[in-house]
């Protein structure tokens, strides 16, 4: 008698087989691997790691602009067999924010650049432990300005960047600083230090933009204008430092400007506009700090030379709260280098790359 077999049962069976067998393997990876997340991108853990190791990164950073965080790219994480807890190796996707560096404030606090404030965006390789809290060890960023090309193709009327040496950029910058050291009500005058990024647009007339850094110095508001060329910056770790956007529009005499029906602001009436944000050293918030904590009876104070900004003028003689007045600048946990963007690997996680949460329209960079 003959028995007929279903070919399609047996080949399931197998099938159900070999997925039982990979399934388990997978549950039991050896200590001390890579172990596969099945949240991957979007676990809460993983998240968790990316959005604090970048806001040390921001720390650790001395120049430009806070990142944001605009997607977990790809991530993988071992146990550590002498710390406890996890390692996790990440790949970030950041965006430029309008907030400088100098600013010291939280990423989640700052906007992401819009098409028409000439975005900056980048990737980063991150390691860091993860127990208690998140503790960067190692990041290694490559970052780049999107194109100008790119710019035009989303919003034709948009500001174009300009090179910073360009004799326009500093006048730009001179002439917003010298309106901001007229109307500011702050006891000392302030110098350029840096200019930071620059940008141009067609308005009935040449509009400039720039934003730049700039110093306490010296000199109050008292000193005779004369003499301001020769005022130093303040070569103390209680100097104050700021961020400003100024503009300047030069209209061509070919055009009669007339105020448009319905505005209240001509831009040609007031060509030269700034805003500044002068931010609280970080000595003088230590500074604060040890003051609060110091005996009331102390009455040793060195005093500075400079008239600054805040109260606390002073370092405390006691040893308990002397550490606080000079902080040692950090060490480097990385690099930034500025790369052009390069074809990427696909990511080895699943669940990966997590959302975006910020796209600008510009779908052919896949930001």
């Amino acid at each position: 008698m003959c028995v007929c077999r279903n070919p399609l049962r047996k080949n399931s069976a197998l099938r159900m087989r070999a997925y039982l067998l990979v399934l388990c393997l997978a549950l039991l990876t050896p200590e001390g691997r890579a172990s596969p997340d099945l949240s991957g991108c979007r676990s809460p853990d993983a998240v968790k790691v990316a959005e604090e190791t970048l806001q040390q990164i921001n720390q650790d950073r001395t120049d430009g602009y806070i990142w944001a965080l605009n997607r977990l790219y790809d991530v993988s994480h071992t146990a550590d067999q002498e710390k406890g807890g996890m390692l996790y190796k990440l790949t970030i996707d950041v965006l430029e924010t309008g907030c400088p560096i100098i600013s010291r404030k939280l990423w989640k606090e700052c906007e992401v650049r819009s098409i028409g404030d000439i975005p900056g965006y980048g990737e980063c390789e991150v390691s860091a432990h993860f127990d208690s809290e998140v503790r960067l060890q190692s990041y290694s960023c490559a970052f780049r300005e999107v194109p100008a090309i790119e710019v035009v193709g989303v919003c034709g009327d948009c500001p174009t960047a300009d090179k910073l040496d360009e004799p326009i950029v500093k006048e730009t910058a001179n002439l917003s600083l010298q309106m901001f050291n007229k109307e500011s009500k702050l006891g000392n005058y302030f110098a350029l230090e840096n200019i930071t990024r620059a940008s141009s647009q067609w308005l009935l007339g040449a509009a400039y933009f720039v934003e730049f850094t700039i110093v306490e110095t010296v000199c109050s508001k008292k000193t005779d204008p004369s003499e301001l060329g020769s005022c130093p910056p303040m070569d103390c770790q209680f100097a104050h430092r700021g961020f400003c956007s100024g503009s300047h529009v030069t209209p061509e005499e070919m055009f009669e400007i007339s105020r448009p029906v319905g505005k209240k602001d001509n831009p040609f009436q007031n060509p030269v506009k700034v805003s500044c944000e002068i931010y609280e050293p970080k000595a003088a918030t230590e500074e604060e700090s040890a003051h609060a904590k110091a005996d009331p009876g102390h009455a040793e104070h060195q005093l500075h030379n400079h008239t600054h900004l805040h109260p606390h003028e002073h370092t405390h003689s006691d040893p308990a709260s002397s550490s606080g007045a000079a902080s040692k600048p950090p060490s480097s946990f990385g690099t930034v280098a500025e790369k052009p963007a390069s074809p990427r690997s696909a990511p080895s996680a699943r669940a990966c790359p997590g959302p975006r949460r910020h796209r600008m329209g510009l779908d052919r960079l896949r930001l």
